[in-house]
């Protein structure tokens, strides 16, 4: 698709981005970036998180304001079903992460969007959760996205949008390669 004779208004400042881009080639210690969850356990399976500040850049960020993501398990596992659950989150995650990444490349490219909508599923059998099989896993075992996107484009350049979202997405990474997490107390 040729962006310099077609324009598209997605929001999404992608100068800003490229401009990103070059300032990190030069400095690529200022792309280290650290984000920070902090989760309260309220009563039975409900958890608050808030989150706020995050280092990038070479020095520590405050936002504007606090968010706060709720968890919880449903009825059906004598929970309170007050939030969605950590599993579910990390669904959001993914659709969040891939459809931003779709609305950064279209605009990139001159793609207006009309509508974007990401439906993800994920199976687990929570028998691995509960140990009643040490051969299942805890996690999922298969993760499916189908995106339905309204664009000004072919059906060919859409598809290229989400192979682009998915080959940059931090969560799809998360998601299918290995991370080396530590739990510790404090």
């Amino acid at each position: 698709m040729n962006t310099a004779t077609q324009t598209a208004n997605n929001g999404v400042n992608t100068e800003a981005l490229i401009g990103a881009r070059g300032a990190f080639e030069q400095a690529p210690q200022a792309a280290q970036f650290t984000f920070r969850s902090s989760c309260d356990w309220v009563e039975g399976t409900y958890n608050v998180n808030t989150l706020n500040g995050y280092f990038g850049l070479g020095q520590e960020h405050e936002r504007e304001r606090t968010f706060r993501i709720e968890s919880d398990h449903p009825a059906v596992f004598a929970a309170a079903d007050r939030a969605p659950t950590p599993p579910e989150i990390v669904l959001s995650a993914l659709a969040s992460c891939l459809t931003g990444g779709v609305a950064s490349v279209a605009q990139h490219r001159g793609i207006q969007l009309n509508a974007v909508r990401a439906t993800v599923e994920g199976d687990i059998d929570v028998q691995g959760i509960l140990g009643m099989d040490p051969d299942i896993r805890n996690g999922f075992n298969a993760i499916r996205v189908s995106f339905d996107i309204d664009a000004e484009a072919s059906r060919e350049d859409i598809a290229a949008l989400v192979a682009q979202s998915q080959k940059r997405s931090a969560v799809f990474d998360l998601l299918t390669n290995p991370t080396n997490v530590a739990v510790s107390l404090a």
